[in-house]
């Protein structure tokens, strides 16, 4: 076996009333003014009262740039350093969902780096570690706040830009899944579903490592048991503690093993139409799955055990399909809305679908699939996802 970096923040708290401790960990790391990135909506909702609160009773002065409204975009990430400097912070705090935290990471990266985000789009392209960053998230999905990478739309060119470094990692993460509770059903479904994909696709990438592999598996069968309930129910504490749990561990597990064909073909469909991350691996992981199944058959079975079912007495064939079954069972469940739903227009997304193709190939995940998928095969299952 080759030797393999398993990369994680250096400080990692969790649980329920962990944000509380927000004011003392950024001050040890000698903190004196931060900048809160985050959005409107946890303005207004209060959500940060307990955060600023914390940084207060620490004697941290605190700025707040709330401009991040949709997915993490160039203007974000420029409205935000400029924030930085002209308020004369010394670190960030990012704190909500994965815009949020993606867009702290960018900035944080061009607070000691020149040039524009733009210039390191890629691997390992980031020159200097980034200014100092704890990541507090408000959602249980993307694992933002322990992965190595961030994810920034050029609205210019219509291109999600995947900028890949271990100096993207946040210096801390602070995960206190009380900060969930609020979270709507919506959005519950959607970011569970996008961190189911980042465990399963973890664990069947072609680059998962026995490391990876313990957080993908443990992460499936926290996430596949408790989403149901975080979602019929928001007040159910134990749900939503088990949700985050899972949503951290396949942060740390796709960060450390890569994510791989569900990925690269959703960036795509947000790009060109806007749909929200989550939702459009939603759209497609069950079609991806039962495609990729023969690639790995014994990986999937164990995917589908992790998330319940009974595969005993079945052949490794017969077991790797309930893991098809039982995911598009649980989209199912949780009522996602399909493609057409979202309003996609499929006249659209024929005339597009080579060029999605295309810019998924490009990307680089469908590499790690455990079945390689020509370009002709992905415009397929764009097809087969708009009607399923």
């Amino acid at each position: 076996m080759a030797a393999r970096a398993f990369l994680v923040p250096p400080v990692l708290i969790f649980g329920s009333g962990a944000a509380r401790q927000i004011g003392e960990e950024s001050r040890k790391f000698g903190g004196k003014k931060g900048l809160i990135i985050t959005d409107e909506v946890l303005l207004k909702l209060g959500a940060l009262e307990g955060i600023e609160q914390a940084l207060s009773q620490a004697e941290i002065q605190f700025a707040v740039y709330s401009g991040v409204f949709t997915e993490p975009t160039v203007d974000f990430v420029q409205e935000g350093i400029r924030s930085y400097r002209e308020s004369g912070c010394d670190f960030l705090l990012a704190v909500g969902g994965g815009s949020a935290i993606d867009t702290a990471k960018a900035i944080a990266v061009m607070a000691t780096n020149s040039g524009a985000i733009g210039d390191y789009q890629g691997a390992n392209k980031v020159r200097e570690p980034g200014a100092p960053l704890i990541a507090v998230p408000t959602t249980a999905g993307t694992g933002s706040e322990v992965t190595q990478f961030t994810i920034i739309t050029d609205t210019k060119r219509d291109v999600k830009m995947l900028i890949a470094s271990p100096f993207l990692i946040p210096r801390k993460a602070i995960v206190d899944p009380l900060l969930t509770l609020s979270m709507p059903r919506g959005l519950t479904a959607a970011t569970g579903i996008d961190a189911l994909t980042h465990a399963i696709e973890a664990y069947v990438s072609v680059k998962a490592q026995p490391m990876s592999d313990i957080f993908a598996l443990s992460a499936i069968e926290l996430i596949s048991g408790s989403l149901r309930q975080a979602w019929s129910n928001g007040n159910n504490r134990e749900a939503r503690e088990k949700t985050m749990l899972g949503a951290l561990q396949a942060g740390i597990a796709f960060s450390n093993s890569s994510v791989a064909l569900v990925h690269g073909m959703s960036r795509p469909i947000g790009a060109y139409f806007h749909v929200a991350h989550g939702v459009s691996n939603a759209a497609l992981l069950s079609v991806v799955t039962e495609f990729s199944l023969i690639g790995n058959p014994e990986r999937y079975a164990r995917v589908a055990k992790a998330m319940g079912e009974n595969i005993e007495g079945l052949t490794i064939l017969e077991a790797s399909d309930m893991a098809a079954e039982a995911v598009a069972r649980l989209i199912e469940d949780i009522e996602i809305p399909s493609l057409p739903e979202l309003g996609v227009e499929e006249d659209k997304l024929d005339k597009l679908a080579p060029k999605m193709a295309e810019d998924a190939i490009a990307s680089g995940s469908p590499a790690n699939n455990p079945r390689q998928a020509t370009k002709e095969e992905i415009v397929e299952l764009y097809k087969l996802a708009y009607v399923q």
